[in-house]
């Protein structure tokens, strides 16, 4: 009878033993499972610029001996690699959490390219490029809270996703990101669509102004169609003591951002859009309209596993003196051909290198001469080098 208790004792144990072990073994997986949910990945990029036509040094500028300012070497007066000579980008790293109901992406950005892309922020903020979470409501909707790069353009702020290295004067005076709601439908056949209610453009952290955004997408087999329009500018400014109440109207965009595979090797990608700022009304006796409108093609072509070849070819006109081309002409337009290779050196390495033309209608300040002359046009060559990972 003795021997048989202690031996019922002893399966007993052994039975609590496999069940301790197997839902170790459980949980253990359960962890392994949900530390594939967590991602992480980035980019670190560096160039070398130079002009072919244009200044490519710092000139002081000296009034009785004493130097009062300088000027800058030319470059295009788009967004990023504007620097002569060996510059660096940014370092990006991208943390996510990706589960069937719930997730989040942290964003954060450092160096010179960050900073522009984040120049509406200062102190901690100033390095986040996008921090959001987002629940799928279903398989059909996704509800994303938080600060998200822009839905609008070909465009992106990463050069990881970009086929050339420097960018379009339309993705660069468009808006780079958004802080807000946005649900995200899935309406089936091929078609999306998006709406969204936001802060004013390029603000992270928190709102300038009481007036909200709105944002809207509707897409069809990698073809969109973006809306944006809220007021951007300050509800009120207190000018010597006085409280101004600005007449500045809302901003307008309507963006088409698109692409189609003409065979196994070519790609054209195509960008459209037109902004109206409205009236910047600070001076109600001189209110000016502004914006921009413009199309831009991008034919990509791979020849191997290793090296394709891609062109952008860019025209951008100003709605008043706008700023963006330089010139300080109304109605000014420019015509930008950017032509770009694509290296691929292992898995994680890419070269591209890159001639670019701009050529305004007018002279502009950024494209000075080798004799301090304003020119219109502006030739130059970037070697970019691109590690993701």
């Amino acid at each position: 009878m003795k021997t048989f208790k202690n031996t019922s004792y002893i399966k007993n144990l052994l039975l609590l033993a496999l069940l301790a072990l197997g839902t170790a073994t459980f949980a253990q997986e359960e962890e392994e499972e949900e530390k594939k949910k967590i991602s992480f990945s980035g980019s670190v990029d560096a160039y070398y610029r130079t002009n072919f036509n244009g200044l490519n040094s710092v000139v002081p500028i000296v009034e009785g001996g004493t130097e009062i300012g300088e000027i800058s070497p030319s470059a295009p007066g788009t967004s990023f690699a504007n620097d002569n000579g060996f510059s660096i980008g940014m370092v990006n790293l991208i943390a996510g959490y990706e589960g069937k109901k719930v997730g989040f992406v942290a964003d954060l950005v450092f160096g010179p390219r960050g900073e522009d892309a984040v120049f509406n922020d200062s102190g901690p903020t100033s390095i986040v490029n996008q921090l959001y979470v987002y629940w799928n409501v279903s398989d059909k909707v996704t509800l994303t809270l938080g600060n998200f790069n822009t839905f609008l353009g070909y465009e992106v702020i990463s050069p990881v996703a970009n086929f050339n290295y420097s960018t379009s004067y339309m993705f660069s005076y468009g808006p780079f990101s958004h802080s807000g709601l946005k649900a995200d439908f899935d309406l089936g056949n091929d078609w999306s669509a998006m709406v969204a209610i936001l802060n004013q453009t390029d603000f992270t952290s928190s709102a300038r102004q009481s007036d909200l955004s709105f944002g809207a997408q509707l897409g069809y087999a990698g073809q969109y169609l973006n809306f944006l329009y809220g007021k951007q500018g300050a509800d009120k400014i207190l000018n010597d003591g006085v409280i101004v109440e600005p007449d500045i109207q809302a901003l307008f965009q309507i963006d088409y951002t698109g692409g189609f595979n003409i065979g196994e090797d070519f790609y054209l990608g195509i960008n459209a859009t037109y902004q109206d700022t409205g009236d910047v009304g600070f001076d109600e006796d001189t209110p000016e309209d502004l914006g921009f409108y413009g199309v831009a093609l991008y034919p990509q072509y791979t020849f191997s596993e290793t090296f394709a070849l891609g062109l952008r070819g860019e025209y951008f006109e100003e709605i008043g003196d706008f700023g963006a081309i330089g010139t300080g002409v109304e109605d000014s337009s420019v015509f930008a051909v950017t032509l770009s290779g694509n290296v691929t050196i292992g898995k994680y390495l890419r070269l591209i290198p890159e001639i670019r033309f701009d050529n305004a209608s007018d002279d502009s300040f950024l494209f000075v001469n080798k004799d301090l002359e304003t020119s219109k046009n502006l030739s130059s060559f970037l070697l970019a080098a691109v590690f993701a990972f």
